[in-house]
């Protein structure tokens, strides 16, 4: 069997050296689809199948072939770096794994390479949105239109990501197994995630050429959201189904509301803070308690003083909900000094311990 850099890969799939990693993917399942074992009877069919799986597992990792491309010019250590691994034999791996040339899973990204037509119905994501009002208009409650960036259902599939099949099909690259095998002669067989599928074992019989085979594309769509009376910052309203469309018909995602009313809301350095403040109090009480206090007193007053400066810096607001913020805030502060209190005085308390003689 020809060795890895005697063989030239581009060739193989019908790309040329230039070739973006989406051409080459889609080179790869052009030719896997007609040399597949499953479909192509020829007695080369397996062989020229396994060459061009082989050639894809290369080409489509961006580190595998710089490595690749380094070893046809002659200089098998030019895309290794200074750190290559070396072999027990003391000779060094140009590929950096050990003599696996393909690395681990390497057709487990083809979805983020470009589209596919694997059949993959997954419900749309929420879409979160957030909208600023002042303490007064939250109060009263208002109505508001939003235009906003969404998937959105495909008009012309329908969202079943195919135009006029109502069934997914078998992929023909894999079976329907979501994987394949290359026999890469010196590195062994190995098992590979079918960048067709993308594992699922079922495509997308005639993909819908709007959205690719999704079902869903990229629009702008409004939302009317009715903001009650009462609402208090960091509430949310909720719009049932205008979130993100799901794959293949899936279900779509919720359009979330999320209401920001900055005169109830504590800046980060504030929030930081209160927690300053909070987490010297257990330090406090302990000094009070063990007689101590003198010895902590510097401390205290210095987490007092930089709490205090980061809350007046930015403002200190009059609404309840702004100070019932600030409390939370204050309680964190206290759960975390409190546990570190405690593992001073448990110290504390071993060092005083007397020790005797016997």
């Amino acid at each position: 069997m020809a060795s890895m850099n005697d063989k030239d890969y581009y060739a193989i799939l019908g790309v040329e050296k230039d070739a973006s990693t989406d051409d080459i993917r889609k080179a790869f399942q052009q030719k896997a689809r007609k040399l597949h074992p499953d479909v192509n009877k020829e007695p080369d069919a397996e062989e020229r199948f396994k060459e061009v799986s082989e050639a894809y597992a290369v080409l489509s990792d961006p580190d595998k072939r710089k490595r690749y491309d380094a070893m046809r010019s002659g200089n098998p250590f030019a895309g290794a770096g200074t750190g290559a691994p070396t072999q027990p034999g003391g000779y060094a791996d140009p590929f950096g794994f050990g003599g696996n040339p393909f690395g681990w899973g390497p057709f487990g990204g083809a979805s983020s390479r470009g589209r596919s037509r694997a059949y993959r119905p997954r419900a749309g994501a929420d879409v979160v949105y957030e909208l600023t009002l002042d303490a007064q208009t939250a109060a009263d409650g208002v109505r508001r239109g939003v235009t906003y960036q969404r998937y959105a259902s495909c008009d012309v599939c329908h969202g079943s990501g195919s135009v006029e099949s109502d069934h997914p099909a078998t992929c023909p690259t894999c079976g329907g197994r979501g994987h394949i095998t290359v026999d890469t002669g010196l590195f062994g067989v190995m098992a590979m995630t079918c960048p067709e599928c993308e594992g699922t074992g079922r495509v997308v019989a005639d993909p819908c050429s709007a959205c690719g085979g999704s079902g869903r594309t990229l629009s702008a769509s409004e939302v009317v959201v009715d903001v009650p009376a009462g609402t208090h910052d960091g509430d949310e309203i909720r719009v049932p189904g205008m979130g993100n469309a799901g794959t293949n018909g899936s279900e779509a995602g919720d359009f979330v509301c999320r209401v920001c009313v900055p005169e109830e809301r504590l800046t980060r350095r504030q929030a930081s803070g209160f927690n300053l403040i909070g987490f010297a109090l257990p330090f406090l009480a302990f000094g009070l308690f063990a007689g101590t206090l003198s010895s902590l007193v510097v401390f205290i007053v210095l987490l007092v003083v930089f709490g205090g400066y980061f809350v007046v810096r930015d403002g200190i607001k009059g609404s309840a909900r702004w100070w019932r913020n600030a409390g939370v805030a204050v309680l964190n502060g206290i759960s975390n000094g409190f546990f570190m209190a405690l593992f001073i005085a448990m110290m504390f308390s071993c060092t005083r311990r007397p020790y005797y003689l016997f």
